[in-house]
């Protein structure tokens, strides 16, 4: 899997995965007004494609949410992340691939030195994803209402980040003293 900017010839993929019931019902109240959005690159956002042999799957953003411009988030602190994301068809859910895409992101969230921890604001009837979140190491932070959606905020801190190449040293370190003893 890789993950490649969005651009404008994405826009009916784009406009199609908006109108998919699974997009929908995870995220019923935003506009992307993808046809301004995809021709703006600001440097707090990144708007990405995710792929598998060139067929494209899912859609991630990964804002700076103290730097972007809508205050979506209101006031937060310096050197945070918050991601969406989203699998495009239905028939690609379950497969892991948010999880791949997730891994990915995150792994780019953290690549910076600076950030400290991500964010991310699921619906609170949307207990699939809570788990799926979880299962990341995100912890539950509050009850929110961002405009007419009720979330929950969910938090993962760099510490509590493990990505697949620190988990990978992990295992082998611990292969290596258990053959040791």
């Amino acid at each position: 899997m890789n993950l490649r900017p969005a651009t404008l010839a994405d826009l009916d993929l784009l406009r199609h995965w908006d109108e998919q019931p699974h997009v929908i019902a995870s995220d019923p109240n935003d506009d992307w007004h993808w046809e301004e959005e995809l021709d703006r690159t600001p440097d707090w956002r990144e708007q990405l494609i995710a792929e598998i042999d060139s067929r494209a799957i899912g859609f991630i953003q990964i804002i700076d949410p103290a730097r972007e411009e809508s205050h979506y988030w209101g006031e937060v602190a310096e050197n945070l992340r918050a991601i969406d994301i989203w699998i495009g068809e239905a028939s690609n859910l379950g497969k892991g691939y948010g999880t791949q895409m997730m891994q990915l992101a995150l792994t780019r969230c953290f690549s910076n030195p600076l950030v400290t921890a991500v964010l991310v604001d699921p619906l609170v009837n949307n207990t699939r994803v809570h788990r799926f979140y979880e299962r990341l190491g995100f912890q539950w932070v509050e009850r929110r209402q961002f405009g007419d959606d009720d979330c929950f905020v969910y938090r993962l801190n760099r510490e509590d980040w493990h990505s697949p190449e620190k988990k990978r040293s992990s295992y082998e370190f611990l292969c290596a003293w258990f053959s040791g003893h």
